[in-house]
């Protein structure tokens, strides 16, 4: 691990100018994977901009119903959070679900948003990476590939993207909001992680020096009744090998709305759209769900070792959305 400096900054513009004046230096949150990966030499900053102290951590209650996350909100205060428990279960759920309770008490809502790969030939300086060393290959591709994407996926990456909340927020259409050089704009959920494509080591639309000061979710009503189901493992500490967040609502008999994320099984957070199409009118029983979840993994990619999760994605579906069908029903 090379040297580097430290800079403790309390102004979003004084951190914004900081770090993007400077091409080789990097925000310090809550450290639960910029510090993992700077000790292994994987990210390399010459200098650390430590913005813990910028006001930009509170979680509010918006005027139309939603809430605004704060970029700094702890995972562990915006799961307890009462909004957010009662109108957005789905969200506090895969909160939950993530890491261990010490890690969730110290990682942040934005940089949740920005964690790397957790792909072990990422995380090892000597395997071929494309995300790490643009141009060097997949190893993984070839490799052990038991935990990787069959969704989403390109001839340069494979990784599956690691996080839970953001699974939540792409099924509830959330928004982040940014702040940099340039300004303030915001870019909605599903613009926000980038497939691999031709160029994996880009995984999101942020320019350096931009800071994430905020995740503004809307007001969904049918998600008071949301489900996030994860399978792993393990029952703690471990990534999903694939999780499903359905937020349902059911009106006589038929599925009137529904969004899914599935996690686990794609490079990015996936918008399980086919299904979504495939629910909305159809009985709210399970021939339905079962058909759906076959029809959005119907384009999946298996490599050698990770086949198996082509199944348990479409039973992970099929299983929230009888959960979340029961509950919709319960209060309708």
């Amino acid at each position: 691990m090379r040297p580097f400096s430290y800079t403790r900054v309390s102004d979003p513009a004084t951190a914004v100018e900081e770090v993007a004046s400077d091409p080789d230096s990097a925000f310090l949150a809550g450290g639960t994977t910029e510090v993992d990966l700077i000790r292994i030499g994987v990210a390399r900053p010459r200098r650390v901009v430590d913005i813990n102290a910028l006001p930009v951590s509170r979680i509010e209650e918006a005027p139309d119903g939603g809430v605004r996350l704060g970029g700094l909100a702890r995972m562990s205060d915006v799961a307890a959070h009462p909004v957010v428990r009662e109108r957005y279960p789905v969200l506090a759920r895969a909160l939950e679900s993530g890491a261990s309770p010490q890690l969730r008490n110290m990682a942040t809502m934005g940089g949740n948003m920005m964690q790397r790969v957790r792909c072990s030939y990422f995380r090892d300086g000597d395997a071929a990476c494309n995300k790490r060393a643009p141009g060097s290959g997949c190893a993984a591709i070839g490799g052990v590939n038991r935990g990787h994407a069959v969704l989403g996926t390109s001839e340069h990456c494979i990784a599956v993207h690691p996080s839970d909340a953001a699974v939540a927020l792409t099924a509830l259409e959330a928004v982040v909001r940014l702040r940099g050089p340039d300004g303030e704009r915001s870019v909605p959920v599903g613009d926000f992680f980038l497939p691999p494509g031709d160029t994996p080591e880009r995984e999101h639309p942020v320019e350096h020096g931009e800071l994430i000061t905020a995740i503004d979710v809307p007001p969904v009503p049918a998600a008071r009744t949301s489900v996030y189901l994860k399978v792993r493992d393990r029952e703690s500490y471990e990534f999903a090998l694939a999780s499903a967040a359905v937020v349902l609502r059911v009106q006589d008999g038929a599925v009137a709305e529904a969004r899914i994320g599935l996690g686990g099984v794609a490079t990015t957070p996936w918008r399980a759209h086919r299904a979504e199409e495939a629910l909305v009118g159809a009985p709210a029983e399970g021939a339905s769900y079962e058909l759906a979840a076959v029809r959005e993994m119907r384009e999946a990619v298996p490599r050698s070792m990770n086949a198996y999760k082509v199944e348990l994605a479409e039973r992970t579906m099929v299983r929230a959305l009888r959960t979340a069908a029961a509950r919709a029903e319960g209060v309708g």
